[in-house]
């Protein structure tokens, strides 16, 4: 059996198949809603033609829907347009799949359903003891605890996982400069940030070398190019400069400033999810866009000394760590047979 796993998500849309082709797009769902099933339909259009198709979302939360409800039905939607008839299975925060229409009947099951999938399915790289997931992508941090190779979570909706701390809203890209740091180091003295949007941490990564330039990447605070000069400007914003004003050394120590911020700022939501858990995990499993940043955040943490890292990377490779929850998806459909099962 064939199977494609969707993670739609706010601002990427990630596919992967059952045998480890995967694939990531960005998209800003709530930039052009109408437009979701047609770039879903582009994202499926480069996997062989599936038997099922295995589903989870997070863009439910973005705010051109009211309602998570109505983001729920209008994800399943565009998704069902797109499959062209192919059945689709939602993955629930219960462990189990089911059809689109008991996921619409209970909505809140499958929003933001993402983080459960993955660690279910990478729960068998840590099949005894306490374990710990630490997956970083754009937007977001996951820190999910594990026993025995099953999901122990504390909070089981996005707002109850902020605040056990196993949920960080921050990521490699999208977070805004201002929202992790109120004030920079500039010239010997410490300097207020804007309160503005005009840059974000994918300025601070592409300034220290751990992102690569793209010209055509144009999803950034100002509209222009993810390039290094281009991050100069936006960071200079952030203090009421601009780029003749603000120097390519000045940009490389107020990035770094700003990145042991958010190293500080994940090991917190850590601290957190160690203080309810009790014994401090002996396995450390690592995916996502950002995985750099959580291997810099675990060297840097006292707490998990001694642990094992397992990266996602190494077992998988690149392009599924970063698509690991569509990954994750496809592969449980295939173990749990979803084609001829409504619930399993």
């Amino acid at each position: 059996m064939r199977v494609v796993g969707l993670d739609i998500g706010g601002a990427n849309l990630k596919a992967a198949d059952s045998d480890g082709k995967a694939a990531t797009r960005p998209f800003a769902v709530w930039k052009a809603p109408e437009r979701l099933a047609a770039e879903i339909e582009r994202l499926l259009a480069g996997f062989a033609r599936p038997d099922a198709i295995a589903l989870t979302m997070t863009a439910e939360l973005t705010d051109c829907y009211r309602t998570k409800r109505e983001g729920v039905e209008a994800v399943l939607a565009a998704v069902e347009l797109a499959a062209g008839g192919i059945p689709v299975s939602v993955w629930q925060t219960t462990g189990h799949f089911v059809t689109a229409r008991v996921a619409r009947e209970a909505p809140l099951l499958a929003a933001a359903a993402n983080w459960h999938a993955l660690t279910t399915f990478v729960g068998r790289l840590a099949p005894e003891g306490s374990a710990l997931l630490i997956d970083v992508g754009t937007t977001t941090t996951d820190l999910i605890p594990l026993k025995d190779g099953a999901p122990v979570p504390v909070g089981r909706t996005d707002c109850e996982r902020l605040q056990s701390g196993e949920l960080v809203y921050s990521g490699i890209r999208r977070t805004p400069v201002c929202a992790l740091v109120a004030t920079a180091p500039f010239r010997g003295q410490d300097c207020p940030l804007a309160a503005e949007f005009f840059a974000t941490t994918l300025d601070v990564y592409l300034t220290l070398g751990d992102l690569p330039e793209d010209l055509y990447d144009t999803e950034t605070a100002n509209g222009r190019p993810a390039t290094v000069a281009a991050a100069r400007d936006r960071l200079a914003r952030c203090l009421c400069c601009d780029g003749t004003e603000f120097s390519a050394q000045d940009a490389v120590l107020m990035s770094q400033f700003i990145a042991q911020a958010q190293r500080q700022q994940i090991a917190r939501g850590i601290d957190a999810v160690l203080a309810a858990q009790g014994p401090s995990p002996k396995r450390l499993l690592i995916s996502g866009a950002g995985a750099f940043l959580a291997e810099r955040t675990v060297a840097e943490h006292r707490g998990l000394a001694g642990a094992e890292t397992v990266r996602l990377a190494d077992h998988f490779g690149p392009a599924i760590a970063e698509a690991a929850c569509a990954f994750a998806l496809a592969r449980l459909a295939v173990e749990r047979d979803v084609v001829r099962t409504d619930v399993c």
